[in-house]
């Protein structure tokens, strides 16, 4: 236990001194269109993320190098994107190399072209989902915590199919990035650097784990953010909106933003969803009882749009509704 508590530390005050250089730098938050937040914040404070990755990346022995080349990679575009935006072409052709990077590291080229192929596009779908669905206070860090908790408990307890070290020392990563995000007026925001990074190490597992067993069933794991996210650019589509566009329309947003439900609450609601997919998750795939993991996921996409539209109408009928 002493390395990872040494680890927390460290990450601790490599946050703090990475406040010093943000504010040095102006690396700031301004509100805009798709923000649930009305004052600047400090921006890219998910480093520590990667941060913590490079260090177990050094004292594993240098495990998994393509993963960290592809991890690194994603990281710098993305935290460059938090000072300056950058041209959407080249985000697209990091993210497409740092995903096949990724696959060579899994040894998911063993699969037939046309799978390959349609796990590419959902790999990349799911970065920019993760980093669409970092909007609201504790939301990025609370999502990654249940996630990551979930791979270890499965590496531990049922499959062993990855390095323990990396699960334990992203948790602490995200437990230390929590400590400053999850609170009334957050001291940072992850920024692009971290959402886009821990859903990249949250997929590198997934991945894993889908590669090992053979069941494609654990994609479940992110299905919490999948619905809000796919849902919501359907009904983007439906009302002829541009998906490309910043927008505030996501479950989670009307919720902080419309109804004035603390940040910090609906981030927990959202982990506490995700947790309890998990469990079920699980304990139906140990029993072999696949029918049921479909069953539960095809209920949760139903109530979850029971939810929305039942709120979307409350919304019209308020005085101030939109």
């Amino acid at each position: 236990m002493l390395p990872y508590l040494i680890l927390a530390v460290l990450l601790f005050v490599i946050e703090l001194l990475f406040f010093k250089v943000a504010d040095r730098f102006n690396i700031i938050d301004k509100p805009n269109q798709r923000s649930s937040h009305t004052k600047p914040v400090i921006r890219g404070g998910g480093m520590i993320f990667v941060v913590a990755v490079l260090i177990w990346f050094v004292y594993s022995g240098f495990l998994w190098p393509w993963f960290v080349i592809a991890l690194a990679a994603i990281a710098f575009i993305s935290f460059a994107d938090d000072i300056k935006s950058q041209p959407s072409l080249l985000r697209f052709m990091v993210h497409l190399g740092a995903v096949i990077m990724m696959f060579y590291e899994v040894g998911l080229f063993v699969w037939p072209w046309w799978l390959l192929i349609l796990v590419l596009i959902v790999a990349i779908g799911a970065l920019n989902t993760f980093n669409f669905m970092d909007g609201i206070n504790g939301i990025t860090g609370m999502y990654a915590q249940v996630s990551l908790s979930t791979f270890l408990f499965i590496d531990q307890k049922i499959y062993d199919f990855t390095e323990e070290s990396l699960v334990i020392t992203s948790l602490i990563s995200v437990v230390v990035f929590l400590f400053f995000n999850y609170r009334k007026k957050a001291k940072c925001f992850a920024g692009d650097v971290g959402s886009i990074s821990i859903a990249f190490v949250q997929l590198f597992l997934l991945l894993q784990l889908i590669f090992e067993t053979g069941n494609f069933l654990w994609v479940i794991m992110v299905l919490v953010y999948g619905v809000d996210s796919v849902i919501t650019i359907l009904y983007r589509l439906k009302r002829k909106e541009n998906i490309f566009k910043p927008h505030r329309t996501h479950l989670y947003q009307y919720l902080s933003n419309e109804f004035k439900v603390p940040h910090r609450f609906v981030s927990l609601v959202y982990g506490l969803l995700q947790l309890m997919l998990n469990v079920f998750l699980i304990y139906f795939i140990i029993g072999n009882s696949f029918s049921m993991v479909v069953l539960i996921a095809f209920l949760y996409v139903v109530a979850y749009v029971i939810i929305r539209e039942w709120l979307l109408r409350k919304l019209a009928l308020s005085p101030t509704g939109r």
